[in-house]
């Protein structure tokens, strides 16, 4: 039986693998950078309950494994010009905890253990430059020369998708202005801050600019809101960090910044999330872009990851049934529903959470005056009137809701 090739050893390709083997089908992963790549920051830091649970799915225990190293904090506060305006502490969960905080790169490392665990193929060094796709299979191709053929791939090989672009599959959206810079900090031992989600509206530290606080194994993640005329040399870089940073979480912690980056609020959605012969189905990142606000990335594409390895073993088994495609044409009408309806489902899911991230960013960088005035009273009534804390806490991320197949989700 020809494997199914999977591109990109990010979590979401090393979760599309792991659902794969899951369902007995052969795997070949295809990784463009080499086996001991260093992935810095910390990019990606929650996984949801629903994401743990999809997991445990494809390899029992894996989400313990995952929750026992990752941090689950209970506060949750939101200040507005320096006044608390809400805080709320959760018991500690029983059983699969609401989600949990560690680096991608310590997610990564879970997932792939899991995989090399269950059987998947690995072929690291192997940079994909050409697909190739008919009605009854598909030609991967590497710059090296190297060809790899099977049923059926999965993209997953980020936002520079190389098989979303030789397919030809546009990416629609928008482009938010002005920048946000993201920073990592090591603890300081024995002298750690609490373990709380700290959100802070017009921070007068920094210039009244907006700025949030994570914790994660090992440290927290700085997030500031850049305004659309800053200059990324002014707040950017490491130095500038070194600057500002004390004002957020205090002194000795210059000296312990890890990462440091810079984004834009993005929001992007494929055309599509398949070819035309429904052989290639694209996941994560190759399929949409969300800023990190919101948590909607990796727990989406995750999410997409176990939605494409259910519709290619149902393709292959519909195919299956038939000896093989030319075969009969039911078996190859069954293949193209189960890739269809992937296609369909996952792309309704990204176009929910693109709308909640442009909802979130309404809130987060407003355009009308009306918004900032609404803030501005909230932040004022909240002490008497706990609701209008409770919208200033839950407004920055996004509508909640939704169902468990768009893997949205809140901080």
């Amino acid at each position: 039986m020809n494997p199914v090739l999977v591109v990109g050893a990010g979590p979401v390709g090393l979760s599309a693998a792991l659902a794969l083997r899951a369902r007995g089908l052969p795997v070949l992963l295809l990784e463009a950078d080499p086996k001991n790549r260093e992935r810095p920051g910390s990019r990606a830091l929650f996984v949801h309950r629903e994401t743990l649970r999809l997991l445990d799915g494809m390899q029992p225990g894996l989400a313990d494994e995952i929750t026992s190293y990752g941090q689950t904090w209970h506060t949750r506060r939101t200040l507005y010009r320096g006044r608390e305006v809400y805080s709320r502490t959760y018991p500690p969960p029983t059983g699969t905890p609401p989600f949990t905080s560690l680096r991608q790169v310590d997610t990564e490392r879970f997932l792939r253990a899991a995989c090399e665990r269950a059987g998947v193929d690995f072929e690291w060094d192997a940079r994909v430059t050409d697909v190739h796709s008919t009605a009854s299979g598909v030609r991967l191709t590497g710059e090296d020369g190297r060809v790899w053929s099977g049923g059926f791939a999965i993209a997953a090989d980020g936002a520079r998708s190389t098989l979303r672009r030789e397919l030809g599959i546009a990416m629609e959206g928008s482009r938010g202005e002005g920048f946000h810079v993201v920073v990592d900090v090591a603890d300081v031992p024995g002298a750690e801050l609490p373990l709380e989600r700290v959100f802070h509206y017009e921070h007068p530290g920094v210039g009244r600019r907006s700025v949030m606080r994570v914790p994660f194994t090992g440290g927290f993640q700085v997030d500031l809101q850049c305004r659309d005329d800053d200059q990324q040399e002014a707040y950017g870089t490491e130095e500038a960090v070194r600057r500002w940073l004390p004002s957020v979480v205090g002194d000795g912690y210059t000296e312990r910044i890890l990462w440091v980056s810079t984004y834009r609020f993005l929001r992007k959605v494929a055309a599509s999330f398949t070819d035309p012969h429904g052989r290639v189905l694209l996941v994560g990142e190759a399929a949409h872009l969300f800023p990190p606000f919101g948590a909607r990335g990796m727990n989406s594409g995750i999410a997409d990851a176990a939605a494409a390895a259910h519709a290619v073993a149902a393709a292959a088994g519909a195919e299956g049934a038939e000896g093989a495609v030319a075969a009969g044409a039911e078996g190859a009408a069954g293949a193209v529903a189960s890739v269809a309806e992937f296609a369909a489902v996952r792309r309704a899911a990204a176009l929910f959470n693109s709308a909640a991230a442009g909802e979130a960013l309404d809130h987060l960088r407003p355009r009308r005056r009306i918004v900032r005035v609404k803030q501005r009273a909230a932040a004022t009534l909240a002490p008497v009137l706990p609701w209008c804390g409770s919208w200033l806490e839950h407004a920055p991320y996004g509508p909640r809701g939704g169902t468990p197949v768009a893997a949205g989700g809140t901080y």
